[in-house]
């Protein structure tokens, strides 16, 4: 197998709290000033680890510090040469859009692009495809490797036939918290927001799945701990559209495709995001992916070709997410925490009008997905193993390394 290592890496000019609804908006970002980023210690842990041939970085970063963060992650790569590098900004992505365009000219800029969480896994995808690589292995920037074997075990089993006789096509593994756990701490969810942690059921399912045989079926997709064979991602996308969540909506998009993910006990990486606080504008983003998700879902339930994806087939967990007791969670969460959280009146505000505008803008949205399907294999198809373009990637994504800075005019 040849597999790339893509890690997905948000920075801004400060880690302030911004509006959330819209793409280009993230959980966390990386500030330009930050002594020690949290790639640099993914890429360190990396060092560790046998076999890897190359490692793409997304950057993302908004038009107003594009260069300061370009800058700082040209330093970080060049301080481990042995992962081969390559870093694609936005003048790669610009290269990239330009041949998509040639192919699916009436395709929407923003389904493979280095905006939205989606979009930006997209745009890993058909890199990696570019560069001829038959494995993605996505890891985040905020986690870290913990075993050499890393990557051994990120193959483990791809391309070969469990018991069933199922080939597996796509695996994740699962995080460990800093206090080196694989599950979530319900004693530390407040009373406002039991009715939305998904603790209890994330447990008893990871419980299940820690406990079975090395390989099981998935219910669940860790994104940053997960790793698809190219015979599963030139033919299943991301979803651009959705919030948050994208990785576990994937896992939706393999099945309706009828591929499974399976879940490996024995691979995993820790996991060591920034503390990040509870926002209104996060728990609306959350009330947008939920209110999407279901109306996707039974857009895609009702056409000719996919499989059906039902709540009663995630249980425990994502089930009752997708089902319409979500909804009863997110009047009760909201009203709860407009008693006793600090952001009273946005959450009043989420109760009155923001509930409403999600569901209309879900059933605007959800047969977005569906255009992209009828593109994606005929993109991938034409981009796979292209060695020109990919030449020209790599002399834009590692040249810099070298000092000396490549434009896309000189591409062309």
């Amino acid at each position: 197998m040849n597999p790339a290592i893509v890690i997905p890496s948000y920075w801004a000019r400060d880690d302030l709290p911004t509006d959330i609804g819209e793409l280009g908006t993230y959980d966390h970002v990386t500030p330009v000033d930050k002594p020690l980023p949290e790639l640099e210690m993914c890429l360190a842990s990396l060092d560790k680890v046998r076999g890897v041939l190359r490692t793409i970085v997304l950057l993302v970063a908004p038009p107003d510090c594009e260069a300061s963060a370009r800058a700082r992650v040209e330093g970080i790569c060049r301080m481990h040469p042995g992962l081969n590098p390559m870093i694609v900004g936005q003048e790669e992505a610009r290269l990239v859009r330009r041949v998509i365009n040639s192919v699916a000219p009436s395709l929407s800029a923003e389904l493979v692009s280095l905006r939205g969480y989606g979009a930006i896994r997209n745009m890993g995808l058909v890199v990696a495809a570019i560069l001829g690589h038959d494995v993605v292995v996505f890891l985040d920037d905020d986690e870290i490797a913990l075993d050499p074997d890393y990557l051994f075990d990120a193959v483990y089993g791809l391309g070969k036939k469990n018991r069933q006789g199922v080939t597996i096509q796509a695996k994740t593994g699962y995080y460990l918290d800093r206090e080196d756990s694989p599950y979530i701490n319900m004693a530390k969810v407040p009373w406002c927001d039991r009715r939305w942690s998904i603790g209890n059921e994330f447990n008893e399912l990871m419980e299940r799945m820690l406990t079975s045989t090395r390989i099981t079926r998935a219910n669940t997709l860790c994104g940053g701990c997960f790793a698809v064979t190219a015979q599963a991602f030139t033919r299943v996308p991301f979803d651009s559209t959705i919030t948050r969540g994208e990785d576990l909506d994937y896992l939706f998009n393999l099945r309706m495709h009828g591929i499974d993910v399976w879940f490996d006990n024995q691979w995993h990486v820790k996991y060591l995001p920034p503390a990040i606080p509870s926002y209104a504008s996060r728990f609306l983003q959350d009330v947008y992916r939920w209110t999407y998700e279901r109306k996707k879902l039974e857009a895609c339930n009702q056409t000719i070709g996919l499989r059906r994806v039902t709540p009663d087939a995630l249980q425990p967990y994502p089930g009752p997410w997708i089902s319409p007791q979500v909804d009863r969670r997110i009047i009760s969460t909201a009203i709860r925490r407009a008693i006793v959280g600090p952001e009273r009146l946005q959450y009043l505000k989420i109760l009155v009008s923001g509930i409403g505008q999600a569901r209309s803008w879900a059933n605007g949205m959800a047969n977005r997905y569906l255009s992209l399907l009828t593109y994606w294999p005929r993109i991938m198809e034409s981009l796979w193993d292209n060695r020109l373009l990919a030449r020209r990637l790599i002399k834009m994504g590692t040249a810099r390394l070298a000092w000396r800075r490549v434009t896309v005019e000189e591409t062309r």
